[in-house]
């Protein structure tokens, strides 16, 4: 018998909550991956696996915050707890290798893709593995086209934050990014599940083993909620990951020379020794240059 499918049993409350959850991890693991790649230091690796772990994470949470919206008439749904919590290392560890090549291969075509790709397939692999977990008197069938839609979905979405995190450096620029890196996610997520159909075995409904939606919201919601907070809060009280690094910091902008405009005098830093034989030299030099003016430039 056809099962039949809701994915809003609240409405518009469950996706937007896992929308938003979405965004929270996708924000602190850009962050955590720009601050890896703009500072070499010897914390690189630790800010590169509080971004996977975040990434990881806020996916995990959002597609499970989505579960508590899917329902099938007359079959009460279960859920299983190792392969539930597998699934969640699943898309840390994936997430992790695919950022960390991109940390250490530097922002090349080549690293993009790769790292884009791993980590797109741990999104898939994450969903696809969370739905293994699902207990129901019943068997789940998926359609082949949307499945694989829902795979690139995933792939894509992966790829343009990867790129992100190493092209936008603003805090605003990085906001918008992880806006659209959450829809992204929640997309793939919705589209894998309009593959879904339900075939149930009878017409009674019989319960399963395992646990419940409602027995996983607690777990699911504190465990990782506190740690995206956590993580929340060493991404704020480090203020280059939150306002990027400050003017005087950033590297002077060179100056083209044009033809006919005589190029600009350097200006001895404190401690360097000026280059007295490029000051001009004869008469006529000298009345083209005011007096003093030498003296005001280098102070």
């Amino acid at each position: 018998m056809q099962g039949t499918v809701n994915g809003f049993s609240y409405g518009l409350v469950t996706p937007v909550a896992a929308f938003l959850m979405a965004c929270l991890g996708g924000a602190l693991g850009l962050r955590c991956t720009t601050r890896s790649l703009r500072h070499h230091d010897t914390f690189k690796a630790g800010w590169l696996a509080l971004g996977a772990t975040s990434i990881g994470t806020g996916i995990w949470t959002m597609h499970f915050i989505a579960m508590m919206g899917f329902s099938v008439e007359r079959a009460p749904l279960t859920y299983d707890r190792p392969i539930t919590f597998a699934s969640l290392g699943v898309a840390v560890l994936m997430v992790g290798i695919g950022i960390f090549i991109v940390g250490y291969r530097g922002a090349t075509p080549l690293a993009l893709v790769t790292g884009g790709t791993i980590t797109g397939l741990g999104v898939a692999t994450m969903h696809y593995l969370g739905m293994a977990g699902m207990r129901l008197q019943g068997r789940i069938e998926y359609d082949t086209l949307t499945v694989a839609l829902s795979v690139v979905i995933a792939v894509v979405a992966a790829t343009a934050a990867l790129w992100a995190a190493v092209s936008v450096h603003g805090f605003l620029a990085s906001l918008g990014a992880s806006l659209v890196m959450g829809g992204a996610v929640s997309g793939m997520h919705y589209t894998a599940m309009a593959a879904v159909s339900v075939h149930l075995h009878g017409t009674e409904a019989q319960g399963g083993t395992g646990d419940n939606a409602t027995s996983l919201l607690l777990p699911m919601l504190i465990g990782p909620a506190v740690f995206l907070i956590l993580a929340a809060v060493v991404v704020m009280f480090d203020p280059l990951l939150v306002m990027g690094d400050p003017d005087w910091q950033r590297p002077a902008a060179r100056i083209p020379h044009r033809p006919g405009v005589p190029a600009p005098r350097h200006v001895p830093s404190y401690g360097e020794p000026a280059n007295w034989s490029a000051r001009p030299a004869g008469r006529t030099a000298r009345r083209s240059v005011p007096r003093g003016a030498h003296r005001s430039q280098d102070w």
